[in-house]
């Protein structure tokens, strides 16, 4: 793409200390494991950068793709011909607020965040805690488990727009809903979100933390690469019970396996290509509808792939 490398000579020009990386192997920032070279990706470290860069990329034509952990996205083998921006170290701020309330940076993980809040005896974040995403991430999906979701806690987020203006969205203005916020339909980066929990005691709040950690090592294949829950939770039905309900726990489609410990997990075994992965979702989609009537929607974003059959 002509204006990446516009916007690649700009950036180096404008903003020399900032991290550019060329085709990126993708394998490397996504928790799936898998996922070809990504053409441009810049890695800020100050926050005082990310104005102008995301101002200079919309000048160029250029929308971002803004990556946190990776723990929820899957990844075309080809690569993307994008441009991504990864928080590589800013975006950490993690204090206490007026009252019950914190502000968490949007890259400080969800655990990180979790374990803060028990620490100043406030509850409410525990859900989170097991969670393999950065606080951006978190809002940008409305990210939960275990009754619990961001909806529940987060007052207001500040963002930057395609200027790399400030901004701050009240929760009303964020549209939380299952697994979506305004987010995905506005190309704006979260800088940070402000939390109200309520009092709890330290010792009853890790130790609710401590029993969800068990319960997730106990049902979920933690030991292998994978995006988490692979389908949204359909109306009325766990996508888990469904596609165990139709035998398809411990399909394998090439590296691929439907998790024989939970059924709602697909997995990277050791040697998963995205098209092994892609092909699998398709078949548990297509065979727990044609037995169910139930058409199950991913809850793993896509980049530079897509669940339409080639």
């Amino acid at each position: 793409m002509e204006e990446l490398k516009v916007l690649q000579s700009k950036l180096k020009a404008q903003l020399p200390d900032l991290e550019l990386r060329e085709q990126e192997p993708m394998r490397l920032h996504t928790t799936f494991r898998v996922g070809g070279p990504a053409s441009l990706m810049a890695l800020p470290r100050r926050e005082a950068d990310l104005g102008q860069l995301l101002r200079m990329a919309f000048q160029a034509g250029v929308t971002p793709f803004f990556l946190g952990k990776g723990s929820n996205l899957l990844v075309a083998d080809e690569g993307v011909d994008r441009f991504l921006i990864k928080l590589a170290g800013g975006l950490n701020r993690l204090e206490r607020a007026e009252g019950t309330a914190i502000y968490v940076g949007s890259g400080v993980t969800l655990a990180q965040a979790a374990v803060f809040a028990a620490h100043h005896g406030l509850t409410g974040l525990e859900f989170a805690h097991g969670i393999p995403g950065t606080m951006g991430g978190g809002v940008f999906m409305n990210a939960g488990a275990y009754e619990g979701e961001m909806s529940q806690v987060v007052d207001w987020v500040d963002c930057l727009d395609e200027e790399g203006m400030p901004r701050r969205l009240s929760r009303e203005a964020l549209a939380l809903g299952y697994r979506s916020s305004i987010f995905l339909r506005r190309p704006w980066l979260i800088t940070g979100a402000h939390l109200t929990l309520a009092p709890g005691d330290p010792a009853a709040i890790r130790e609710k933390m401590a029993d969800l950690s068990r319960r997730r090592r106990a049902k979920q294949p933690l030991e292998y690469p994978s995006a988490g829950s692979t389908f949204k939770r359909p109306a009325g039905h766990f996508a888990g019970g469904l596609i165990e309900q139709c035998g398809l726990k411990g399909t394998t489609v090439g590296g691929a396996q439907v998790s024989e410990k939970h059924a709602g997990f697909v997995i990277n075994t050791g040697q998963a290509t995205c098209q092994d992965i892609l092909t699998l979702i398709r078949l548990v989609r297509d065979r727990v509808f044609q037995q169910t009537g139930v058409r199950l929607e991913p809850e793993v974003r896509l980049l530079g792939c897509t669940l339409e059959e080639p």
